[in-house]
């Protein structure tokens, strides 16, 4: 058996990679009909795993980047051919049968999540060799922050069986999935395995609500922030930071300013170290993929970090081990009910 390293960065595609338009009925129905050419990627995302990939490769770290989409699979070919526009080499895509939904009028099962999910996950975990360590990255449209943490949760032993029953229960979970689900946590090893779960800002969520999941998890609002944490964790070289800075502005129009004040921002709520923050800051100025400010450093050091220092550092002293999922599930339900509604009028 090797004893390299092995790492697994399990992705989300719509609103976590794509840009995909599903708030409405009328953008659900668009879907299947759009091409790799029409779809849309998050800037900066594409560079990001190019890059994850290649600083694993480099470092002889064995890789898997895998993903898991709630889109049906009549428009994989599409996706597919869009993974290959972007040069984004994975190992494989798992997609939920929501047309057939739609074809037979169940419009409320488009949004049910959790159960096909987390039951997906649990069963490729079935496949990884004991050891491999694993990101996971989602979006705050709808549940990834409770799926993932619920999954690192389980797999880590911290969610029993009956706790997980208890949990996918008042969530409405479908019997038939958290009988899966049961059975699968049951077979996969309990390991300490999700360094890090990265929720894009897809809604601009207020990154406090986030709070109740602990410090595993990480909202971002682009991805230069997810690439500076991981580039902290070291799992990504400065060059693929440089290509992520160098997409954010080809893609989504970012200057300078815009770049260093995510980079600031993503620090001073505690997911970047000083130290990584400053090592990556003073890299990147010297490859001039961002601009080389004395004085900017100075007002990072002595006003962003001193503030983390009082305020950040103290929440995260008391921020929870894991997640209480039974008290987080009202607001679930209350957010999917107003995206209900929305639809509805669209």
């Amino acid at each position: 058996m090797s004893d390299r390293r092995r790492v697994t960065f399990r992705w989300d595609l719509d609103k976590t990679y794509l840009n995909t338009e599903f708030d409405s009925l009328r953008g659900l129905v668009r879907i299947p009909f759009e091409s790799a050419e029409d779809k849309v990627a998050a800037p900066g995302v594409a560079a990001l795993i190019r890059g994850l990939r290649s600083a694993a490769e480099l470092r002889r770290v064995e890789v898997r980047i895998r993903f898991v989409s709630g889109s049906p699979p009549q428009v994989g070919k599409a996706i597919l051919g869009k993974l290959a526009l972007d040069r984004v080499v994975h190992d494989g895509v798992t997609f939920k049968d929501q047309w057939g939904r739609i074809r037979r009028g169940k419009f409320r099962d488009l949004r049910e999540q959790v159960g096909y999910k987390l039951t997906e996950l649990l069963r490729d975990r079935r496949d990884e060799p004991p050891g491999t360590e694993e990101y996971l990255f989602g979006d705050d449209w709808e549940s990834d922050p409770l799926i993932y943490s619920l999954y690192a949760d389980v797999v880590s032993g911290e969610i029993d069986r009956r706790e997980l029953a208890e949990i996918l229960d008042e969530l409405g979970v479908d019997p038939e999935l958290r009988d899966v689900a049961d059975v699968l946590a049951a077979r996969v090893p309990k390991e300490q395995i999700v360094r890090r779960v990265f929720i894009n800002l897809a809604r601009a969520t207020p990154p406090a609500r986030f709070r109740p999941y602990g410090e595993r998890l990480v909202p971002s609002f682009n991805y230069l922030q997810t690439a500076a944490c991981l580039f902290d964790e070291g799992v990504l070289d400065e060059d693929g930071v440089a290509e992520v800075v160098a997409a954010m502005r080809s893609e989504g129009g970012y200057d300078s300013r815009r770049l260093v004040n995510s980079l600031r921002d993503i620090e001073r709520r505690g997911h970047l170290s000083e130290a990584g923050a400053a090592v990556l800051v003073d890299r990147l100025a010297k490859n001039a993929a961002l601009p080389q400010s004395r004085a900017g450093r100075s007002r990072w050091r002595d006003g962003w970090l001193r503030l983390r220092r009082r305020v950040f550092d103290g929440v995260a002293r008391v921020a929870p081990r894991r997640a209480d999922y039974l008290s987080l599930i009202p607001a679930l339900a209350d957010r999917m009910a107003r995206l209900e509604r929305a639809e509805e009028q669209a």
